[in-house]
């Protein structure tokens, strides 16, 4: 019988054939925790008086979410990953490097590793076909300290995408397409194994956005296979020689088939408070907007960056609405500085900050005030979820962001792309 991408891995680490449903236990190659998880797990290993590394080269503690620390308490807590990562050699990723999921890609993650992160959002890794799932702080911990832990193998659903998108549509719309189709819950514990010649010819910055919000459909992971575009990624991180290539079997046995026409997808807007709530723009368009956020390991990226630039550029920013930028490493940061993306971004009246979560936590930096509306590429809108539950979070790719940056109001980012038709010239009839 054919293997899913999720029974590949999850196969080839416990040494035998597995199919959905089977509890194993499984080598870990790569492991994060970050510092709003991070410290819960450091104090449990330290109450089992288990506080080491299996693996320090690839354990990466991360201090994202609350960085630079606007609290006392919370500037503890990074203490405290500090002095764990210096005494287990566990490695540290300091303020202002960037948001966990868009490192490890960067520098840790290769194909048909098996990763677990103490952050939901560790999922992005599929899009590198490694087998990247979030989990609990102490699962997290133990898996740290041992160099393994006990998965079941998920049922998978493939989602095949066909066509190409419309100008103004990009791989964001097409994954808050699929949830609104499918619910927030409504890939519970399954993996989703993203197929199809529009996923061929994605970007790895577009196919880490799809595996990034598999899990606000409640997937356990959101799997792309390996092919020419991982290799060449890998290679312009250094990391060429981990390529491998993985592809789910063609006889593979799905629990269910989802098929996705791009060339009918029109840009889509998550409407507060949930995820799921899924608009097409037309229905989003008008919406007054205070604070626009590009940023966060679903949209932070370079080319996420290169969009937003492409449509702000010797335009102004709505007076009465704010823009905040946030990279999502240190390396989109440099690049986009050389790209001369910051410049444009802050000429047009947008805030640069540090790399890292920045105003996606809700604990610091662009907190909404009461009433105000947000909106953000991010990958949530629950109440509160910038700071604020009397806050409204509308989600939408970095093309409609920046519209409506520029507009003051939800705007539809196709107009941009919109060519004019080019006007006929009429013979002038001669006098006679």
């Amino acid at each position: 019988m054919g293997k899913t991408l999720a029974e590949k891995i999850i196969g080839s680490h416990a040494q035998k054939e597995v199919t959905a449903g089977e509890i194993v236990l499984v080598p870990v190659d790569v492991c994060l925790t970050q510092d709003g998880t991070g410290p819960l797990a450091i104090r449990q290993l330290q109450k089992i008086n288990l506080e080491k590394a299996a693996n320090p080269k690839k354990t990466v503690l991360f201090l994202d979410h609350a960085a630079p620390s606007p609290r006392r308490e919370l500037a503890n807590d990074h203490i405290t990953i500090r002095k764990f990562a210096e005494k287990t050699g566990a490695c540290l990723s300091e303020v202002g490097e960037g948001v966990c999921h868009q490192i490890i890609s960067e520098s840790y993650l290769n194909p048909g590793d098996i990763l677990i992160g103490a952050d939901s959002h560790t999922c992005t890794g599929g899009a590198l076909c490694a087998f990247s799932t979030g989990m609990g702080s102490t699962d997290v911990a133990v898996g740290l300290a041992l160099g393994k832990t006990w998965l079941r193998v998920p049922e998978t659903f493939k989602v095949e995408v066909n066509g190409k998108f419309p100008p103004g549509v990009y791989p964001k719309d097409l994954i808050l397409h699929l949830i609104g189709m499918i619910g927030a819950d409504g890939a519970t514990y399954k993996a989703l194994e993203f197929c199809g010649d529009t996923i061929k010819k994605m970007s790895m910055s577009g196919r880490l956005t799809l595996s990034n919000m598999a899990v606000e459909a409640g997937a356990k992971a959101g799997l792309i296979a390996s092919d020419e575009t991982t290799k060449k990624f890998l290679q312009a991180q250094g990391r060429g020689s981990k390529f491998k290539k993985i592809t789910a079997d063609k006889d593979a046995v799905y629990e269910r088939v989802i098929e996705i026409d791009a060339s009918k997808l029109v840009p889509a807007v998550a409407f507060p408070h949930t995820v799921d709530n899924i608009k097409p723009i037309s229905e989003a368009k008008g919406i007054k907007i205070d604070q626009v956020f590009i940023g966060t390991c679903t949209n932070g990226r370079l080319e996420d960056l290169k969009i937003a630039t492409e449509i702000i550029k010797g335009k102004k920013k709505h007076p009465k609405t704010r823009m905040i930028i946030v990279p999502a490493s240190k390396a989109v940061f440099l690049d986009a500085i050389k790209a001369g993306y910051i410049k444009t971004l802050v000429e047009f009246g947008a805030t640069i900050m540090a790399p890292g979560c920045g105003p996606c936590v809700g604990v610091h930096e662009g907190i909404l005030g009461d009433g105000e509306a947000c909106l953000a590429t991010m990958n949530r809108n629950f109440k509160g979820r910038m700071g604020n539950t009397e806050g409204f979070i509308y989600l939408a790719s970095p093309a409609t962001a920046a519209v409506t940056a520029i507009k003051g109001e939800i705007a539809d980012p196709r107009g941009f792309f919109t060519k004019k038709k080019p006007v006929k010239k009429t013979a002038k009839k001669k006098k006679r």
